[in-house]
Order: C-alpha cells, then sequence, then structure tokens
C-alpha cells in the first residue's frame, strides 16, 4: 500500500474479483487513495470480509457486494446497489477472471466458455452497467485487467489467451467511445505474478524469460492501477495497455 497522499477521496470504486490475490491489493491500494471500496466476489464470503477488515484496519472505507460478473441480472443488481448506497460511482475494475487450462484439442467448449464467459464477458457486462452513470457525469475512469499472454498467447491457455487478448480490443473500442464523455479506458497488462494462479508452476523456465529475473508482485499490479485510476497524470491516457511483466513483452 502506498503512502502517497490520498487523491481519490470523496469518490468510490468497485473492484471486481477482490477477495483475494491481486483484486484484494488493488482494492487496498484505491482504499488508500481515499477511495470508499466495493469488494466484489463470487463465492468467497469470509475472504471478502479479510479484504474489508484490512481496509478499514488501515484506515480506509469499504464493504463487500457478492455479484457473479458472467451473470448479467446480479451486475446490474450489484451497481445499482452501489449507487443507492453511495450515490456514485468513480472508479471500476474489472480483474475478476478464472483458469481453465488444457491443450485446445483436447479442450471441453465448458472450459472454453467459461473462461470467455467470465474473463471476457463479465467485463463487457460490469461496463456497460457502469457506463450510463459515468458518462452522464462526464468523469469516471475504467481499468481493466488483462495479461501479456493476450500479446503472445500461451500453449495450454488459448481459451484464457483469447478472452484476455478480447479485453484489450473491448477496452480500445470502450475508450474510443467514452472519451468525448470524460471517461477514460485503460488496461494493466500483469506479467507472471505472484498468486494462487501461479503456485503451482515450474518457476525455473519463467525466471529465465523476465529480463527482470524476478516474478512479480501483487502490489506492483496494484500501483500501475492507482496511476490510471487517481493520478492527475493519467488524465491524458485511454485505449493503452500498461505492461507489469518484467519486461517479458517489449515492443
Amino acid at each position: 500500500m502506498t503512502t502517497s497522499s490520498p487523491s481519490l477521496l470523496g469518490q468510490v470504486a468497485l473492484v471486481t474479483g477482490a477477495s483475494r490475490g491481486i483484486g484484494a491489493a488493488i482494492a487496498a491500494e484505491l482504499a488508500a487513495a481515499g477511495a470508499t471500496v466495493v469488494v466484489n466476489y463470487a463465492s468467497s464470503p469470509e475472504a471478502a470480509a479479510a479484504v474489508v477488515c484490512q481496509i478499514e484496519a488501515a484506515g480506509g472505507k469499504a464493504w463487500s457486494h457478492q455479484a457473479n460478473v458472467a451473470d448479467e441480472t446480479q451486475v446490474e443488481a450489484m451497481v445499482k446497489a452501489v449507487l443507492e448506497r453511495e450515490g456514485r460511482l468513480d472508479v471500476l475494475v474489472n480483474n475478476a477472471g478464472i483458469t481453465r487450462d488444457g491443450l485446445l484439442m483436447r479442450m471441453k467448449t465448458s472450459d472454453w466458455q467459461s473462461v470467455i464467459d467470465l474473463n471476457l464477458t463479465g467485463v463487457f457486462l460490469c461496463t456497460r452497467a457502469v457506463s450510463r452513470g459515468m458518462l452522464k457525469a462526464r468523469a469516471g475512469r475504467i481499468i481493466n485487467i488483462t495479461s501479456v499472454v493476450a500479446l503472445f498467447g500461451n500453449p495450454g491457455q488459448a481459451n484464457y489467451s483469447a478472452a484476455k487478448a478480447g479485453v484489450i480490443g473491448l477496452t480500445r473500442s470502450t475508450a474510443a467511445e467514452f472519451a468525448s464523455r470524460g471517461v477514460t479506458v485503460n488496461a494493466v497488462a500483469p506479467g507472471f505474478i505472484e498468486s494462487d494462479m501461479t503456485r503451482d508452476l515450474d518457476k525455473e523456465p519463467i525466471l529465465a524469460s523476465i529480463p527482470l529475473g524476478r516474478m512479480g508482485s501483487a502490489a506492483e499490479v496494484a500501483g500501475a492501477v492507482r496511476f490510471l485510476a487517481a493520478d492527475p497524470a493519467a488524465a491524458y491516457m485511454t485505449g493503452q495497455v500498461l505492461q507489469v511483466d518484467g519486461g517479458m513483452v517489449m515492443r
């Protein structure tokens, strides 16, 4: 968590998939910047409550809301609940995601569809749900969490890579649509980050592919999100993809 002066005081941020890992770190970071943070979770109320308690113990404001972001009705209800309780929604971080890895020739259609539904359609549903209020207010920052595998692909992750590549296309299209109303839409593409998703991976070949020679931390991804969400210097950035990857993908 940063110690910089709060720059989101009085604002409200919704972070999807925020009960653990990168999402929890983002929630804490935005709270430290002064935002009231809504911690979205799908099926881990205890973990979400722990994130809220951590934020409150650090002097921040947060509360949790259960919703499956792949479900249109639940997404609409979540955004409605935020607006009814807080009266505004200034920042959306589309972080929720899953993996269902497997070689394409053996991949079940259900594993393909579940990843697309949550990792890509979920971003669409949440973005659409907040768009009316942000466009009316002529202000808002949307940050989508994609991945470096969207840029170079990864064997065994055709579904995940396709979904995350779709997030980049969605980011740029919505950025173009929303810019005239003062709403920015950007993405952060983490590389290999120490998390539950990467805990069981063979680290040796991964580290060999990272110029900085180490895996990243959730806090480093959260810092990039905080910059896009809160820093005045990011006000002129939209449709961009920030790679937090230790130099894995140099363009």
